[in-house]
């Protein structure tokens, strides 16, 4: 007795594999438009007691985001930063950003005196309205 071997039953197993390919480029493709399109969370590298207020409001569009420990070192992009070049920092990172304002992030034992020089900085790089103080609400 003779045994047949058909070749068409391979080419129906090659024939009814999915090809994946076209899903994977999909993938990678949206992939790549979340990365791109993503917000990233800013921080000061510190972390602050931020005095509370009844008026906090939420504020949109922070460019630059300064922290004030409660030793009065400023920290601006996770580094920590002299009094004297704190708007030379300001103006790096605004000029990635023009449109954004700048966030003061001060604790609650930190000096007025370090808090009114930082916001002094700011308000020489941006507009008055575009600086604003982090509070917790209450």
């Amino acid at each position: 007795m003779r045994r047949r071997s058909f070749s068409s039953d391979t080419h129906g197993e090659d024939e009814s594999a999915v090809d994946l390919t076209p899903m994977l480029d999909v993938v990678f493709i949206m992939l790549i438009f979340f990365i791109v399109t993503a917000t990233f969370i800013k921080e000061t590298g510190v972390e602050v007691n931020r005095p509370d207020a009844n008026t906090a409001d939420q504020k949109d569009n922070t460019t630059v985001l300064v922290a004030i420990n409660a030793d009065n070192s400023i920290w601006i992009d996770k580094r920590r930063v002299d009094i004297r070049s704190v708007r030379a920092n300001i103006e790096r990172l605004h000029a990635e950003n023009p449109e954004g304002g700048v966030v003061i992030q001060a604790d609650e034992l930190a000096s007025i005196k370090t808090f009114t020089g930082v916001l002094d900085a700011a308000r020489e790089v941006v507009a008055h309205e575009k600086v604003s103080l982090a509070t917790t609400e209450q």
